[in-house]
């Protein structure tokens, strides 16, 4: 019988709230990464006497491994890769602090996704379907050139799938220069997924007032992608079918899923 490969569960992953919705499973971390748009950074003000305010920045990133490509991503633990402008200042943090140089800069990197509005008989019992991750972690930039055209190879890949392959390629000494990568080597993560419709007050339930006259049920929601609009610069007359069978795919995928939660228990 197989072993489910999940990360250690320590104080600062642990699920406190509504636990039987967590999970910690390589599978199911690494998919709501992954299917995320966008991933929210968090990391702490290099010097706090003078600015005590964190700061969390939305953008684009993967998880994968470079050091095992082709591994099982549900047996496998994976980095946090992190697109962003070389002289911006989360790029520059993990050098300016040489005490962290061996580990790197402490980061929590957040995802989520929308997959429902739940409406109940009272608005304290209204909620929301989703699927959350959250990791905590080191993050280094990456200087290998080989792991850095790994990094945006997949960072590409993972907002549009075969985009690097159908791009001008490779990069410039100036995309180059003004790219930064960072590598969140993962210390503990974990997710929360809501399912489901609405879970009422036994005593609203039971009171013919409220049942008959206040609507219920779940909205579905899913992050649709639109029709695909030439740029004013566009000389190709046809849309590529990889990128018309990715919209029209992820459209299907994505309301499905937002259909399917609905109807699931938890």
């Amino acid at each position: 019988m197989s072993t489910i490969q999940a990360y250690n569960t320590v104080a600062r992953n642990s699920v406190r709230r509504i636990r039987n919705r967590a999970a910690y499973d390589f599978t199911t971390v690494h998919g709501i990464f992954n299917a995320a748009s966008i991933l929210h950074v968090s990391f702490a003000p290099s010097n706090p006497q003078d600015d005590p305010f964190p700061t969390a920045l939305p953008m684009l990133g993967t998880m994968a491994s470079f050091s095992n490509p082709t591994g099982d991503h549900a047996s496998t633990p994976l980095d946090i890769y992190l697109h962003g402008h070389a002289a911006s200042r989360l790029m520059k943090l993990p050098k300016d602090q040489p005490n962290r140089e061996s580990l790197g800069l402490p980061v929590c990197v957040s995802a989520t996704i929308l997959d429902g509005i739940v409406l109940a008989l009272a608005p304290f019992h209204n909620s929301c379907n989703y699927r959350s991750a959250v990791a905590h972690g080191y993050a280094v930039p990456v200087t290998d050139e080989k792991e850095r055209l790994f990094a945006l190879t997949k960072i590409t890949n993972g907002l549009v799938p075969n985009r690097w392959e159908n791009s001008r390629n490779p990069p410039t000494k100036g995309e180059d220069r003004s790219t930064g990568i960072l590598k969140v080597t993962v210390e503990t993560a974990s997710a929360k997924v809501r399912v489901g419709g609405p879970n009422d007050d036994r005593k609203d339930l039971g009171d013919p007032d409220v049942v008959d006259n206040i609507w219920t049920g779940v909205v579905p929601v899913w992050e649709n992608l639109g029709d695909l609009e030439e740029g004013k610069q566009n000389r190709v007359p046809e849309v590529p079918g990889y990128l018309r069978g990715w919209r029209d795919g992820e459209n299907e995928a994505r309301e499905r899923y937002a259909r399917t939660a609905l109807e699931m228990a938890e």
